[in-house]
């Protein structure tokens, strides 16, 4: 453990350890915290929340995993293969095929053990079959700023998970520059081999740049390659972009069946804990012959399945969603007002959904400006690791404006005292 304590100590002396808050009640936008290194409490408006739709705190989504405690107590305590399968799974994944127009899902416990789920099932299949030989191999092309679950699915996609050794075909993957279908086309037509099973998995909305995958253009250079399948992450796009936030099909008025009707295969994976007030994830498709793959991978049978408590809430919520729609609305109404307020106060706001990275000037460490922010009730996501360093603003359907030009007033003020740009003479 030498080294381990040796390389944190000189992380911390770097600055790079993010700042601990641990959550004491919740109201609303209003959240009272306590910094865990101090212990000191603020009371502060959160602009940090992927509770987009405000339903965490729903008194139905509340009821309905209550509820579900009392039918089926707090955990199924195996894995849907053998006894963990109740009927609220049923329910949910009826729910999300409807909402998302693909009559087949799968769930998972997160999105992480979805994403590898989809490796192990196609890349791999499931176990030997008698007369059956698996000898095509895969190539998977992955857009560059894909989400954590996403590139550790496809480094990890040579073999099967839970073997170290594996008899499968191989697995090739590369990647493609960022939301740039060109790059896409030229990468397809350089490393595609006859007979090769082709996958292309890009998120929909990325979370740390706000902006929206290139579904159409997407479409139609896959067309070129019949058979090839498009995955799409809509961790940061379901009750967030399209009308009535289906996602990212719904956004560019299409849906998975225009894809399927060019030879394309579409997938889709939803994640809860953004606008279902949950946790969890699936995985959507119109081939029935995926789900038992999926249903038999390591990382479905080898744990418990979703809980009932979460399993309602999620239910719950895509209920809820489809009901009212006008939440969808205002959350998009409040993500144009706060994209336009920033930029009228000169602020640099990227991408185009309510997940807003606002670009700083380099003079100016988001994690000190993030801190400053904290002393007047203002609580923001600070990045400065994992991507161009940056404040990551999410903007929610409870919002008000009134709230929002709190956050933007305080902004200026904070950056007014940080910085003051050298005037030449």
């Amino acid at each position: 453990m030498q080294v381990v304590k040796e390389y944190v100590q000189r992380w911390y002396e770097s600055g790079l350890d993010p700042d601990e808050y641990i959550c004491h009640k919740r109201q609303g936008n209003i959240v009272e915290i306590e910094d865990a290194s101090t212990g000191k409490r603020h009371t502060v408006l959160t602009f940090c929340t992927n509770d987009v739709l405000g339903l965490t705190q729903d008194d139905a989504v509340k009821q309905a995993a209550i509820d579900s405690i009392l039918q089926y107590g707090t955990s199924n305590s195996s894995c849907s293969v053998l006894s963990g399968r109740i009927d609220l799974h049923r329910q949910l994944e009826d729910e999300i095929s409807a909402f998302k127009h693909l009559p087949h899902t799968q769930l998972f416990l997160n999105a992480w053990m979805a994403m590898q789920a989809l490796m192990d099932a196609f890349c791999h299949l499931a176990i030997p079959v008698p007369n059956f030989q698996h000898t095509r191999e895969t190539l998977i092309l992955t857009d560059v700023l894909n989400h954590g679950c996403i590139v550790s699915a496809a480094s990890n996609a040579g073999t099967r998970s839970g073997k170290l050794f594996g008899h499968s075909p191989r697995v090739r993957v590369r990647a493609y520059r960022h939301c740039d279908v060109e790059d896409l086309a030229r990468k397809l037509q350089r490393y595609v081999r006859p007979n090769d099973r082709i996958m292309v998995i890009s998120d929909a909305v990325f979370s740390m740049d706000g902006d929206i995958a290139p579904l159409p253009d997407m479409i139609d250079v896959m067309s070129n390659y019949e058979g090839s399948v498009l995955v799409m992450d809509e961790a940061h796009a379901s009750g967030a972009i399209g009308a009535t936030g289906r996602g990212i099909y719904e956004y560019f008025d299409m849906l998975p069946q225009d894809a399927i009707d060019r030879g394309v295969i579409p997938l889709i994976m939803t994640t809860f804990s953004k606008f279902a007030a949950s946790a969890g994830a699936a995985i959507s498709s119109h081939v029935a012959e995926l789900k038992p793959l999926l249903n038999v991978s390591p990382t479905s049978i080898g744990t418990i399945s979703l809980p009932a408590p979460t399993t309602a809430a999620a239910l719950e919520s895509i209920r809820i969603v489809q009901r009212e729609p006008d939440r969808v609305k205002r959350l998009q109404e409040n993500t144009r007002y706060l994209r336009s307020r920033l930029a009228a106060h000169d602020f640099m706001p990227i991408g185009e959904t309510n997940v807003v990275p606002v670009i700083l000037p380099p003079e100016i460490n988001p994690k000190v400006y993030a801190r400053e922010l904290l002393e007047y009730g203002i609580w923001v996501s600070p990045i400065w690791f994992i991507a161009k360093p940056r404040i990551r603003i999410t903007a929610n359907a409870l919002h008000t404006k009134e709230e929002i030009d709190r956050l933007v007033n305080t902004m200026v003020k904070v950056r007014d005292l940080m910085y003051k740009p050298t005037i030449s003479a």
